[in-house]
């Protein structure tokens, strides 16, 4: 039983069957009453021990889902094999190619209804990933050479709210098709930086993503 498990093997199966419900209900139509009949037996009291509320939860199931990519990213960040340009190139790789991006685009989460996870979204690029692992990279690339750019900070925020949030099919139910051309605009937009970083393997990767979305919103509707 739930209530038999270590207190940190409880926490994460809180965390666990709310992003299942945050994703497939919405922040806002799913309650504590709806997490707990998902527990197997754990009690209210027991949640409200871990948590104050759901907003509490929502916060450390987003942290849970940034934790991987930060660790990810800093790896990137602290090579020393790489060029400013390289790691950016690196970084985009392996930020699309992680199997949890399969997980998360098929269980098809509607941003629309889940402002506070967007909100989320938006406050981590903004606030951690871009100033503690891209920006630190393109200052780096300045250094060596291989970026070329006067506002390193601003640059740094502008390709990941383009690639985290103006490219993602689930903000903008965008299809097939229209992710290809955003995909299009975000590599002139880099060339035109000097940062020849995406290629067809990334675009078709993330048209990979936009057909899994659109299919599991149009099975999830019927």
């Amino acid at each position: 039983m739930a209530r038999n498990k270590h207190p940190e093997e409880t926490v994460h199966l809180i965390l666990d069957v709310a992003f299942r419900l945050f994703m497939e209900k919405g922040y806002e139509q799913t309650s504590i009453q709806d997490i707990i009949n998902h527990l197997g037996g754990l009690s209210k009291g027991a949640i409200y021990h871990h948590f104050k509320s759901k907003e509490d939860i929502l916060v450390a199931v987003t942290d849970k889902i940034t934790h991987e990519s930060n660790q990810m990213l800093a790896t990137i960040r602290d090579r020393t094999d790489l060029n400013g340009k390289e790691k950016l190139k690196t970084i985009f790789k392996e930020s699309i190619s992680r199997p949890v991006q399969n997980d998360i685009f098929t269980v098809a989460p509607d941003f629309h209804k889940n402002p506070k996870l967007l909100f989320s979204l938006l406050h981590e690029t903004i606030e951690e990933a871009a100033p503690n692992y891209i920006f630190p990279i393109i200052k780096q690339g300045i250094s060596d050479g291989s970026i070329q750019t006067d506002y390193p900070e601003q640059l740094a925020e502008l390709i990941l709210l383009t690639a985290n949030v103006w490219m993602n099919p689930m903000i903008f139910d965008s299809s097939e098709e229209e992710t290809y051309y955003k995909f299009m605009v975000f590599s002139q937009m880099l060339k035109g930086f000097g940062l020849d970083i995406v290629d067809n393997e990334l675009l078709e990767r993330l048209r990979e993503l936009a057909v899994i979305y659109q299919k599991n919103k149009l099975k999830s509707a019927l």
